[in-house]
């Protein structure tokens, strides 16, 4: 296993609360899309659309507990990802989401400081490897909780079918 790290740099596009469902994430009257990247526009459809004209390339949202509860459609790690999102910051996320994230190459970071020390608009460095986020506006720290080193490769590589790719190609 080698010594990986992985810093992200971006600007936080969108606070949301908690219980963030895959519903709300992802509307479920879309999933015979087979298109993964056409998912994003239809990302918050139903319940915030206006989110999907903040989000920039590398931007981060941040929600409370339990975001990406619900059904284990992997359409709304998809629409998180192709959209653009960096990564998603959460007080806690669905395990299923959770795992969907890192499988498709989105970084999720579990923080339960995150939602009282962040606004929408502020810019952020976070570090997945050692599980800190800086408040780059704010000029503060927020603890967050590490990612498995494994789970940091798998998003160096793009996510799971970009690593296993590389890892037998070679």
């Amino acid at each position: 296993m080698s010594d990986v790290s992985m810093v992200l740099r971006g600007r936080v596009a969108a606070k949301l609360g908690d219980n963030v469902d895959t519903d709300v994430i992802y509307p479920g009257r879309y999933l015979n899309i087979t298109d993964r990247e056409k998912t994003a526009e239809h990302l918050f459809e139903l319940a915030y659309p206006e989110i999907r004209a903040e989000i920039r390339p590398g931007d981060f949202l941040v929600g409370g507990k339990n975001f990406g509860c619900g059904s284990s459609r992997e359409q709304a790690t998809a629409a998180v990802k192709f959209i653009g999102v960096g990564a998603v910051i959460a007080v806690s996320f669905a395990r299923i989401f959770f795992r969907n994230s890192i499988n498709l190459g989105l970084p999720v970071v579990v923080s339960p400081a995150a939602p009282a020390e962040i606004e929408a608009g502020d810019e952020l460095e976070i570090d997945l490897a050692s599980g800190s986020i800086r408040n780059l506006t704010r000029r503060t720290a927020i603890a967050a909780a590490p990612l498995d080193p494994r789970a940091v490769e798998l998003l160096e590589a793009g996510g799971l079918i970009p690593y296993l790719k590389k890892k037998y190609a070679a």
